[in-house]
Order: C-alpha cells, then sequence, then structure tokens
C-alpha cells in the first residue's frame, strides 16, 4: 500500500517521491530522478529513451499516482534506491556523481527520522493535542520531532548560539523572555507573524527550531484565522532572505506569508508538503 507523499530536493530540483508502508521503501520519480543528474529540459522524454534502450529498468519500474505540476495526479514511472542504482550505471550527467552521494545520504539520518515523525503529527491525528500558541507547546512539537535524536529535545537551551553573524537571544534570559512571547496577542495576521518574528529570535533551542517552529506557526494561524501556509509557495532563498531582514523589518515576511495563505486547514496534502519545504529550508548548502 502506498501512504505518503513527500518531495526531496536536489541543488534545489523537486525529486518527489512515495512511501510504500508494505514494503517499507521510498519510491521516486524516475523522470524527476534523472532531471536532477541530466538537467535536461525534457526529462521525462528523456527517461522513456533511457528506459526503451535499457530493458532492465523497464522490468524494475513500477507506475504509481504522483501529483504533477498542474496539481494534478498522474500515474508516473518510479524507481527505488536500487533501481536508482541501476540507473545511474546507464546514464551519465554533468551531476551523477553528486547526485549518488546525496541518493544514499538522504540524507541527514536526524533529518529523516524527524521528518517521518513530523508527518506522523498529521497522519496519527496528534497535532490536536499540542497547545497552541504556548511554549509548552512548542516544547511539544520540539521533543516529538527529535526525541532520543536529541539529548536536548523538547529542553530550552542553556547556552548562547548565533548564525550567521546573527546572536539569539541570551540564554540567561530566555525563560522571561518565552513568557512576554507566549503572552502576545494573537488576534490578527500581523500579530501571529510578529509573534512569530520573536519566537524565532529566541531561538529556545540548540537545533531545530525553525522545523519545530513552523508547525507552532501553522497552529496558531489555524486556531485564530482558520488559515494555514502552503509553504510549497514559497522559495526557500525568499524565506530564508525575509527571515534574516525580520528582527528589524518584517514587511517582507509579512507579505511572503500572507501571499501563501490557504483555508485548506484540515488538507493532508497541504501538510505534508509544508513538512518537506519546511525540512528543505534547513539543508545547507
Amino acid at each position: 500500500m502506498i501512504t505518503k507523499t513527500s518531495i526531496r530536493f536536489f541543488n534545489n530540483k523537486a525529486v518527489r517521491a512515495r512511501w510504500d508502508q508494505e514494503n517499507k521503501k521510498w519510491w521516486y520519480s524516475a523522470s524527476d530522478v534523472v532531471g536532477a543528474i541530466t538537467e535536461s529540459g525534457n526529462a521525462r522524454r528523456f527517461w522513456n529513451t533511457v528506459k526503451s534502450r535499457h530493458k532492465e529498468l523497464a522490468m524494475i519500474c513500477k507506475q504509481i499516482k504522483l501529483t504533477a505540476y498542474d496539481g494534478k495526479m498522474y500515474l508516473s514511472d518510479v524507481l527505488d534506491m536500487e533501481g536508482i542504482q541501476t540507473l545511474l550505471l546507464t546514464i551519465n550527467g554533468k551531476n551523477k556523481i553528486e547526485f549518488a552521494r546525496w541518493i544514499k545520504g538522504l540524507s541527514n539520518p536526524i533529518d529523516e527520522e524527524s521528518r517521518t515523525r513530523a508527518y506522523e503529527l498529521f497522519e496519527n491525528g496528534m497535532l490536536s493535542a499540542i497547545e497552541v500558541g504556548s511554549v509548552n507547546g512548542l516544547l511539544q512539537i520540539h521533543s516529538f520531532l527529535f526525541e532520543g535524536l536529541y539529548s536536548f529535545a523538547g529542553k530550552i537551551r542553556d547556552k548562547n548560539i548565533s548564525k550567521g553573524g546573527f546572536t539569539f537571544a541570551n540564554c540567561n534570559y530566555l525563560e522571561s523572555i518565552l513568557k512576554d512571547i507566549e503572552e502576545m496577542s494573537e488576534n490578527t495576521f500581523k500579530e501571529i507573524v510578529e509573534k512569530y518574528i520573536e519566537m524565532n529570535i529566541a531561538h529556545p533551542f540548540m537545533e531545530g527550531n525553525g522545523r519545530a517552529t513552523r508547525i507552532w506557526l501553522d497552529l496558531i494561524l489555524k486556531k485564530n484565522l482558520k488559515k494555514v501556509i502552503d509553504w510549497s509557495k514559497i522559495e526557500k532563498n525568499d524565506y530564508l532572505e525575509a527571515m534574516k531582514k525580520s528582527p528589524f523589518d518584517s514587511n517582507q515576511l509579512e507579505n511572503l506569508l500572507f501571499n501563501a495563505l490557504t483555508d485548506e486547514i484540515d488538507s493532508r496534502e497541504v501538510f505534508m508538503k509544508g513538512i518537506d519545504y519546511s525540512y528543505y529550508y534547513e539543508e545547507v548548502e
């Protein structure tokens, strides 16, 4: 039985995938893989040519429905990890070696495990048990994502940290800072974004802040405005640039998030794609 869908990113190119629960493995879009390796302008045609020339590929690929870029579901050729290794033996491309390393290590084991747990928040209905807008709710999310992966899962940091030259809130004052953030208003979109920005400046965890806080933000929006963010509509570089500026000027981030709002608050696809993009934002390039 095919269950979870996912989008992985190689050099900013989307590689669609679906989880096979029965066989416990991922199946990847063959044309997306070919496109990532070769950067072909017509990856589907390239894949069909390769498949016709190498019968072993035709035998080991299968067809399942994947969401295309027009938003509709189509039957698509897919390959598992073994099939991708076979494909790599049959084609050349300037990204072949880099892609082989990427797919083999896909990606960081901690990221992969916590990503799966993030999916489970929706699948198991656990989102409804999280305290919305509170510090404790954020701790619940972080603990669920990273328990057993990080020793500090669900724990407020006791060290000072910085990123890209920006120093986050001093750990000695985090308790009072987080209490003030928790009490911030959530009545309007602007107020919610301001609360999100302040939580990002606080950066309460040693690692995993962005992934946990974006889920926290969506729960606040869902409760108070009956909206969530469709993160797939926000380009990585645009988001990172807006977040970088947000402590000093929130307008860019507000506009970016506002234009990506959707009322599909209970959509499985919107949530799952949101998790994929959230993890994509954290990938180091």
